[in-house]
């Protein structure tokens, strides 16, 4: 029997984390957040503040970015891509799910 041990955080959306923490939770390199922040793939809670800091949001989008990095190989240009490109992926099943729940049952 094998057991496999699974962290867990509890994510707070109306904290922000620095730099730092986002990097720790994440896996990715701080100079790699900049980067993946340079390309708007992970913005910052306020681009223009001197410490930046992230929503909490961007934890998953980040641990996105790290098994997509590893799996993939992929560097971080092509990893605000592949971010954009899932992120389009689930606004349009959030947008067919909404469609799907306005149509009437079918009978049969």
């Amino acid at each position: 029997m094998r057991i496999e041990l699974t962290e867990l955080t509890w994510l707070d959306e109306h904290r922000d984390v620095t730099l730092a923490e986002l990097s720790e939770l994440s896996g990715l390199s701080e100079a790699e957040l900049r980067e993946l922040a340079d390309c708007g793939a992970i913005p910052p809670a306020d681009p223009g503040a001197s410490t930046q800091t992230f929503g909490a949001q961007c934890i998953v989008a980040a641990r996105t970015a790290f098994r997509l990095r590893n799996d993939f190989e992929l560097d971080p240009q092509a990893l605000a891509v592949a971010l954009a490109l899932l992120e389009r992926v689930h606004a349009l099943e959030a947008e067919l799910r909404e469609i799907r729940a306005q149509l009437p049952r079918r009978l049969g």
